[in-house]
């Protein structure tokens, strides 16, 4: 993992493990819950403070707790061009969408697809630093992330019924 990503103080850190709780759970409330419960074990255990870490154990947590309440889903990785939709790109008059509507449409995403599409989106990683961060196979965060992408321009298209669960 590129160490010019890495956060330059404590409230960076905090903030960054914040957005990644966000993009895994969809929620504020539960995102603050599970980033405090993380860096608690964090600091109980002594270990490193580092964001790879912390987005490790941020991940863990949440895992635990989706199992817990049973509700991780299973879908298989090799979703075809026709469950998705066959979509392209969206066109220029549809890029600018408000932020409620994102909102939406990342409610509609698996977990294990809002954490790929956010680590590559918004941290800025790439498919092979998502793989090791989240100890995934390359090509299973490739098709997380494909699929998620294409997932979102469904829904912006107006297509989410054959595409969205």
């Amino acid at each position: 993992m590129s160490q010019a990503r890495q956060p330059k103080g404590l409230e960076e850190l905090l903030q960054r493990g914040f957005r990644f709780a966000l993009s895994l759970t969809g929620d504020r409330q539960e995102a603050e819950d599970l980033l405090q419960d993380a860096w608690v074990a964090m600091l109980r255990s002594r270990s490193p403070r580092h964001l790879g870490y912390l987005f490790q154990v941020i991940r863990n947590r949440f895992l635990d707790l989706q199992r817990r309440r049973g509700l991780v889903s299973f879908e298989p990785i090799e979703a075809s061009e026709d469950e998705l939709g066959g979509l392209g790109f969206l066109d220029a008059t549809q890029s600018r969408v408000d932020l409620a509507t994102v909102e939406q449409a990342l409610r509609y995403l698996r977990p294990q697809e809002r954490e790929a599409l956010f680590l590559a989106a918004v941290e800025g990683y790439t498919v092979k630093e998502i793989a090791e961060l989240t100890e995934r196979p390359l090509g299973t965060v490739s098709s997380l992330v494909q699929r998620a992408r294409k997932k979102i321009q469904s829904r912006f298209r107006g297509d989410h019924e054959r595409a969205l669960p």
